[in-house]
C-alpha cells in the first residue's frame, strides 16, 4: 500500500518498514508488488463493481507521453465525472489506433457514457466517429481539467521510481494505482472532515481485509 499509494521508491518503503521494526530488502518490497498488486487489484474491481453501477454519464479522457528507456509512450486513462479512474491504457502512439482500441476497451468494461469530454487531439474524433459516438464528444479549454489533474501525482511516482523500463511494468502499475486510488478516493474536497474520515476509515478496513485474506 505504501508503495502504490504513495509517491515512495522501493528503498524509501524499505526505510519505512525498518523504522518499524520490519526488516527487508528492498527487493522482497519489488517481489511483494509484483506478486500481489495485481491480486489486490482484481479484487478491489470486484467489490466496487458489485457494489456500484459504473459510471455512464460523463467520462474524461486524456493522454499525457511516459519515457521508457528513453522512448515516448502514452498512458491514456478515463475518468468519470466522480473522480473514478475507469481505465488506464498503455500504446507507442497516440493515432486513431491506439484512441479507438482505448476508447473499445473502456467501454466493453463500463459501457458508453451520455458525454466524452476530452481535448482537442484529432484522433478522439476519427476514433469517435468510427463507433459511431461523434456527437457525444465535448471539448473546451477548461472542461477537461479532471483528466489532466490526474497527471500531477502520477508525475511524482515516475520521478521517484526514477522512470519506467518496459510497457508492461507500466501498464501493471498504472492499472493497481488506479484500483488503490478509487478505493481511498472521497473527494476530500467536497465532503464535510467527519464524512472524510469515516471514508477512509472504511477504506482502511477493507484495505485490511484483503490483506488478511
Amino acid at each position: 500500500m505504501l508503495y502504490v499509494r504513495f509517491p515512495l521508491s522501493l528503498r524509501n518503503v524499505e526505510d519505512l518498514l525498518h523504522e518499524r521494526g520490519v526488516d527487508v530488502s528492498h527487493e522482497a518490497v519489488r517481489h511483494w508488488w509484483h506478486r500481489f498488486g495485481p491480486m489486490f487489484t482484481s479484487e478491489i474491481r470486484k467489490r466496487r463493481i458489485f457494489g456500484m453501477k459504473s459510471s455512464q454519464w460523463r467520462w474524461h479522457l486524456d493522454e499525457m507521453f511516459v519515457k521508457i528507456n528513453g522512448e515516448r509512450h502514452y498512458l491514456w486513462r478515463a475518468v468519470d465525472h466522480e473522480g473514478e479512474v475507469l481505465e488506464s491504457f498503455v500504446t507507442r502512439k497516440r493515432d486513431k489506433k491506439a484512441a479507438l482500441k482505448f476508447l473499445k476497451k473502456a467501454m466493453r468494461k463500463h459501457g458508453r457514457p451520455e458525454v466524452i469530454v476530452t481535448d482537442r487531439l484529432k484522433s478522439y474524433g476519427a476514433a469517435l466517429k468510427d463507433i459511431g459516438a461523434a456527437n457525444r464528444q465535448g471539448t473546451g479549454r477548461w472542461l477537461n481539467n479532471r483528466a489532466e489533474n490526474f497527471h500531477l501525482p502520477f508525475r511524482r511516482w515516475e520521478r521517484a521510481m526514477r522512470r519506467f523500463r518496459r510497457m508492461r511494468s507500466l501498464q501493471k502499475f498504472a492499472a493497481v494505482h488506479a484500483s488503490v486510488y478509487n478505493l481511498f478516493n472521497s473527494e476530500r474536497s467536497f465532503c464535510s472532515r467527519s464524512r472524510f474520515k469515516l471514508s477512509r476509515a472504511a477504506a482502511l478496513d477493507e484495505w485490511r481485509s484483503l490483506c488478511a485474506g
